[in-house]
């Protein structure tokens, strides 16, 4: 989260990024001292992130890693002085919660890594997922919610990644070098990663700073958490009130993150112009 807040703070004293020159615009954001020290916390994180992908099950890494969420509010309000609206702080303090009741019923998942994958599986998983990212992305642009739909597509893009990632740690030990940085995973990694982090730039700087991360994190975790027994095969409830606990836990989190961000009118949205907290 921390690494987020800083790279908004350069995001929005950043030339604005333009999805049509993804590349050179995003790179102008690296101008700012700002938007460098968040990218460099990021890529510290990350780091211990692919790690634990590749010893622990996803499901649980992603839903440890959810729990940095309960410090968005205390961090940006503290730290960052955004004003946080009474919204924001229940927000994502139940989207918080309904991530940790995810983690609640992840029994049995602890006992191996769980990266064998089938291979149709993580292909329709990784089209779903990827076209959804897209999909948002392309219909966020002059939309009221802008920066919001942005953030979660930027957490779609980042969902296929980590679940690649993840597929790809099963393959270490058993192929070369050169098979893995050529594998289709590969690829999918690097194409995600990169998408993820300019939509991500662009919806900081259209967007206000906690609903747009709170949303970006909500997205990538739960859909990379989904992927544990959806591609993965982790051990899923096997007792009715066991799957409705689970099921309940996503609907929390859902209903959550589509609370956070206050509602905007359209009248609002054309005088004041994209929020800039």
């Amino acid at each position: 989260m921390l690494g987020f807040l800083y790279k908004h703070r350069g995001a929005v004293e950043s030339p604005e990024v333009d999805m049509r020159r993804p590349i050179s615009t995003s790179l102008a954001l690296f101008r700012s001292p700002w938007y460098t020290l968040g990218i460099v916390v990021a890529m510290g994180g990350w780091g211990f992130h692919v790690g634990a992908l590749a010893l622990a099950p996803i499901s649980l890494v992603q839903s440890v890693i959810a729990g940095g969420l309960v410090l968005l509010t205390v961090t940006a309000d503290r730290l960052f002085a955004h004003e946080v609206t009474q919204r924001e702080w229940i927000g994502v303090g139940l989207a918080a919660l309904g991530l940790a009741f995810l983690a609640a019923t992840l029994e049995g998942t602890g006992d191996e890594a769980h990266s064998d994958y089938e291979t149709t599986r993580i292909v329709v998983y990784l089209i779903v997922v990827s076209s959804a990212a897209i999909g948002v992305a392309w219909l966020a642009p002059g939309r009221l919610r802008e920066g919001v739909m942005l953030g979660a597509s930027a957490g779609l893009f980042w969902a296929a990644s980590d679940t690649s990632i993840k597929a790809l740690s099963g393959e270490l030990g058993d192929a070369g070098a050169s098979a893995i940085l050529l594998s289709p995973l590969a690829a999918v990694i690097a194409l995600g990663s990169a998408a993820g982090l300019v939509v991500s730039a662009r919806s900081l700087q259209v967007g206000k700073a906690v609903p747009v991360i709170a949303i970006t994190s909500v997205a990538a975790n739960a859909l990379t958490i989904a992927a544990g027994p959806l591609v993965f095969e982790e051990p899923f409830p096997d007792t009715p009130l066991g799957v409705a606990l689970r099921l309940a836990a996503f609907v929390l989190v859902i209903v959550a993150a589509g609370l956070t961000p206050a509602p905007v009118s359209a009248a609002e949205h054309l005088e004041e112009g994209p929020a800039r907290a």
